[in-house]
């Protein structure tokens, strides 16, 4: 189970909100808890003056069990690729040993003012290549 030294996994039950008539998980749920597992990991990052704003620009998500509701579900996230403006997150949802999801998010640095791509900031670009396998 995750805990708090674990800034790379969050656990989450399962809400009821996210499930759907037959009893499963809505598939859109997983994209939001994977969001959140990121978020969670990004607040670690080194705070840089003039930060871009980050956004997902792509994502994709295999499935492999769709859990129920108050299934404790771990969300780890790993960071798969750095690019000039992308950073790409792979999160692998687990109950248990059991897979239930792969899920691969793409996020861009845009400028804040223009809504333009923006460079990673080097402290990030530098942070993030300390968790690459």
């Amino acid at each position: 189970m995750a805990d708090d030294n674990d800034f790379d996994r969050i656990a989450i039950r399962i809400p009821y909100r996210d499930i759907d008539m037959q009893g499963v998980m809505h598939a859109y749920a997983f994209i939001a808890h994977a969001e959140t597992a990121i978020r969670a990991f990004w607040r670690h990052r080194p705070q840089v003056r003039d930060e871009p704003v980050f956004s997902m620009r792509k994502f994709e998500c295999l499935s492999h069990r769709l859990p129920v509701a108050d299934d404790l579900v771990i969300f780890a996230v790993r960071v798969e690729k750095i690019g000039g403006r992308t950073v790409g997150f792979a999160v692998a949802a687990n109950i248990g040993e059991t897979p239930v999801a792969d899920i691969d998010i793409t996020w861009t640095a845009t400028d804040p003012l223009t809504g333009e791509p923006s460079i990673l900031p080097e402290e990030i670009r530098d942070w993030l290549y300390g968790f690459l396998p």
